[in-house]
């Protein structure tokens, strides 16, 4: 299981920048802590993060555009898909094996030109990932194969 997630996977799984991330860092709005130099965030700050009525607001905001965008887009140069997941979680644990899949998955160089972004509400996570067709499908194949 995945121990810390690195600003950089914050920032693809919110769709906030480094820097805004940065700033909510210095606003207390997000915890974490630096390793080696470099900002590191335990699960549990994510999620205390992500489920913040202050941050969730922008985060739905960065949703909706991302698939807003996706729909406008008629001009694309290759087969494209982008998928709306819902799941229903009972755990911590549950949230952290969805989160920290997606995110190793979508760091993969061939999945880099993908986009994703995470909410979780209650004992609910929905996730948004959109990009090249054969990317996503992929991703999604080995989702359920490990299932």
């Amino acid at each position: 299981m995945k121990e810390y997630y690195t600003i950089n996977e914050v920032a693809v799984m919110t769709g906030f920048t480094t820097r805004s991330l940065r700033l909510f860092i210095q606003q207390g709005f997000l915890a974490g802590e630096k390793i080696d130099g470099k900002w590191n965030f335990s699960v549990e700050q994510l999620e205390a993060f992500i489920s913040n009525p202050n941050i969730k607001a922008g985060i739905k905001i960065k949703n909706n555009a991302l698939v807003y965008d996706f729909l406008a887009d008629f001009e694309k140069s290759e087969n494209m898909t982008c998928i709306i997941l819902d799941f229903h979680i009972s755990s911590n644990e549950e949230f952290e094996e969805i989160s920290s899949y997606f995110c190793a998955a979508m760091s993969d160089e061939n999945v880099s030109v993908s986009k994703m972004k995470l909410e979780k509400q209650n004992n609910s996570v929905r996730l948004i990932i959109s990009g090249p067709e054969d990317c996503i499908a992929d991703v999604m194949k080995k989702w359920y194969e490990k299932k």
